[in-house]
């Protein structure tokens, strides 16, 4: 009983001088993929963490759908998704919800065929072979593309993450790429660009990114959830005060060059190819109050139609909540 006494008193004394000292078991852990959005910059600053009070361990990811691994695993409770991969995990019914649209893609993701790879025009696409990542918001819009142009089967896609697709073109393995920056950025110097997001959005395949959280920990943390929509929205809000003074050396590129890794000179250009919806715009109807649980739906099932997923859920509206930026 003395040892057992002993040992209350042990991990009593440990745990209060833990919270004296400010220690915490686990910090929140962020995923973020390198898409260039206002955002990067209170990243980058640290404003996030002042914001909400605490620690934030910051995780890079190639794509969305590792982002949906981490989440699905509890390693990760808050994650940058885009519409496709948002699509596949919720139909799947992973427990997550998202909280604010972070960017609507226009030009900001591309199709760009090789110089010297013979391809001039769609057609020329036929037996060419094309990278993305594999269920992107790139290879949803590629494969928007591809059935628009009736080229669905003719082409060789093949799955490569964003830093691949840079050095598989630098060797000449692939005549083209869907993809976004830094590799866009790159790949752009030696290629011509075919087709990008928002023109496939205007034949019925519009692409967007998101932030996500797991349920389990915005249910538990709401303040956290809101506090964080309000740093991000705060960011689009000073991109649209400021965008003309974001040149490529800016401070605020600077800071978005370093933490993606894109070209500086590209960043302005890139930033350009996305719309970021304000505050009052997110909880409309058009968006969290019910258009992106619609777009939700509409990408499960040309998903479906594809062959990416079994099954599409009947509504998808437990996924998407305004509530955090209201």
């Amino acid at each position: 009983m003395a040892k057992q006494r002993f040992a209350r008193k042990l991990f009593t004394t440990l745990a209060l001088t833990g919270l004296a000292m400010g220690i915490q078991a686990a910090p929140l852990t962020v995923g973020y993929q390198t898409g260039i959005d206002p955002s990067k910059v209170p990243q980058a600053d640290g404003v996030y963490e002042k914001a909400i009070g605490e620690k934030i361990d910051w995780r890079r990811f190639n794509s969305g759908p590792e982002v949906v691994t981490a989440i699905a695993s509890g390693d990760v409770q808050i994650g940058n998704l885009g519409s496709s991969p948002l699509a596949a995990a919720t139909s799947r019914k992973l427990p997550i919800v998202a909280f604010i649209v972070s960017a609507q893609i226009n030009s900001a993701e591309a199709l760009v065929v090789r110089n010297g790879s013979g391809i001039d025009n769609p057609q020329q696409l036929v037996g060419k072979t094309i990278a993305t990542p594999f269920v992107s918001t790139s290879h949803y819009s590629l494969l928007g593309a591809l059935k628009h142009w009736g080229l669905e089967g003719k082409v060789k896609v093949v799955n490569l993450q964003p830093a691949e697709i840079a050095a598989a073109w630098k060797r000449g393995d692939i005549d083209g790429a869907f993809v976004w920056s830094p590799a866009l950025g790159e790949i752009r110097k030696s290629g011509k660009t075919l087709t990008d997001a928002a023109q496939v959005g205007q034949w019925g395949a519009p692409t967007f990114e998101v932030w996500v959280a797991r349920k389990d920990y915005a249910e538990k943390h709401p303040e956290v959830i809101a506090k964080f929509a309000k740093v991000t929205l705060d960011s689009f809000a000073d991109y649209a005060k400021n965008q003309a003074q974001w040149t490529a050396d800016s401070e605020p590129v600077r800071k978005i060059a370093k933490l993606t890794g894109a070209n500086a000179a590209d960043v302005p250009d890139l930033l350009a190819g996305s719309t970021y919806p304000d505050a009052e715009a997110q909880a409309l109807e058009a968006l969290l109050g019910g258009g992106t649980a619609k777009a939700v739906a509409k990408t499960a099932e040309f998903l479906k139609e594809q062959g990416k997923l079994e099954a599409v859920l009947p509504d998808y509206t437990p996924y998407v909540s305004a509530k955090f930026v209201q």
